[in-house]
């Protein structure tokens, strides 16, 4: 069964979105604040996490920072209304996806899905290619262990991340539109806007330059989207 981590200091929240959740058949373990639901996440890793922004001892956002340090388990943040800032903390961060509250118990439930099915072809594409590894020059990523480097050194990517990158580096000079992008990481049923993309580039290329500092490989093409440079 697959197991979901609902992390809210509203227990209306987690009482309501849990039984939605279960009734869609997930286990749901919820924690009712940021430094246990950390501890928790560490302890016993669920298959995705879902957790709030504004949260007592612990926020969402130093929660999910602390996290991207270890794991690149799959995190859907909720987010304030009309709160852009939280938005894109989140998602250079390294969230999966955001909801705004107040959300449909519907859309939060298709989007958890939609992160899962990303994670769960991520895999099975590794598990079906003869050759797992596809290597650009000191690029190197390995779809069925899901790991990436650099010039020998370790990249920790999200599975969204992941996604987005492996899209450029298959086809390395070919420009990729933001809307391919979104097809890639996403999937066709769910859609996100420009700046969700903008912002999961900004993160793939500060978490490069923190083994490279010249990485300059993801180039943006204004108007038209995004590519890997070839060598």
């Amino acid at each position: 069964m697959t197991q979901i981590a609902l992390i809210d200091d509203d227990r209306n929240i987690l009482t309501s979105v849990s039984i939605a959740l279960e009734n869609e058949g997930f286990d749901v373990t919820t924690y009712t604040d940021g430094a246990s639901g950390l501890d928790g996440l560490t302890k016993s890793p669920p298959d995705l996490a879902v957790l709030d922004v504004k949260m007592p001892r612990l926020d969402g956002l130093e929660l999910l920072r602390c996290l991207r340090r270890e794991s690149d388990l799959p995190v859907i943040i909720l987010t304030s209304k009309d709160d852009e800032i939280d938005e894109l903390f989140g998602l250079r961060m390294g969230a999966d996806d955001f909801i705004t509250k107040p959300f449909s118990q519907r859309l939060l439930v298709e989007r958890i899905r939609a992160v899962l099915r990303r994670t769960n072809a991520l895999r099975s594409e590794g598990e079906r290619a003869t050759h797992t590894v596809l290597e650009r020059g000191p690029l190197v990523m390995d779809t069925e262990r899901h790991t990436t480097t650099w010039q020998g050194q370790s990249i920790v990517l999200t599975v969204t991340e992941f996604m987005i990158l492996l899209s450029l580096a298959q086809r390395p000079g070919v420009v990729k539109s933001r809307n391919a992008l979104m097809d890639a990481a996403y999937g066709d049923h769910v859609y996100v806007d420009d700046r969700t993309i903008d912002s999961h580039i900004k993160r793939l290329r500060k978490k490069f330059r923190q083994v490279d500092d010249n990485f300059d490989r993801i180039e943006t093409l204004y108007g038209a989207g995004y590519r890997l440079k070839d060598e």
